[in-house]
């Protein structure tokens, strides 16, 4: 496939992410706390299934990892908010089914491609380390929103939400830099801004 196929891919992941955040940040400085609209977990469910497949496209193990770990958290927060299934029956089933395929697709005879995954040439083992450690620390985001949305019954982005966001996107950005990745970079420069924003906004709202 086409590069400039797979990076358009890429960028409208990106576009479809940095959109979520500017509607969450204009819908909080309205009320003057943090907010968190239904659109904000369609808009990062549609994305992160894009995103996955844009990291598959460039077998980028730490882009599918991180996309892998959010992607049935935003489902959930869907359900927590009971828009999961105002959406239709076809658009729910691509989203679930499509990375699923995609996952057992990778394994050869019930082997992965752990060459493919593990041994890319155009990323070195320390910045493979790297863009994993970062994809964890930013997915721990939305394992603690869950956690805390579960324990609230109501889906919310807490204030550790946030810390957690900006240091992992602080931490793919130089991923991004040295990988010379402009679909990362683009988002997460965005991204940087509108997390140190809710952060003030929390301590405002406080």
């Amino acid at each position: 496939m086409s590069n400039w196929i797979v990076y358009s891919i890429g960028f409208i992941a990106q576009i479809l992410f940095s959109s979520r955040l500017i509607i969450q940040w204009i819908t909080s400085e309205k009320q003057k706390k943090v907010i968190t609209p239904s659109i904000f977990w369609i808009l990062s469910l549609i994305a992160s299934f894009l995103l996955f497949i844009y990291g598959y496209l460039r077998a980028d193990f730490a882009i599918m990892l991180g996309q892998s770990l959010t992607y049935f958290i935003y489902i959930r927060n869907l359900h927590l908010q009971k828009q999961w299934g105002k959406l239709p029956v076809i658009v729910r089933s691509i989203l679930i089914v499509t990375p699923i395929a995609i996952v057992f697709y990778y394994y050869n005879n019930n082997i992965i491609d752990r060459d493919l995954l593990f041994k890319n040439e155009a990323i070195p083992n320390w910045l493979l380390w790297l863009g994993i450690i970062s994809q964890v620390v930013f997915t721990l985001r939305f394992v603690y929103q869950w956690i805390y949305s579960e324990a609230k019954k109501q889906s919310s982005l807490p204030l550790g939400f946030w810390f957690l966001s900006l240091t992992g996107s602080a931490l793919i950005l130089i991923y991004a830099i040295y990988r010379k990745d402009p679909v990362l970079l683009l988002g997460h420069v965005l991204g940087s801004i509108i997390y140190f924003r809710n952060i003030v906004l929390h301590y405002k709202a406080k």
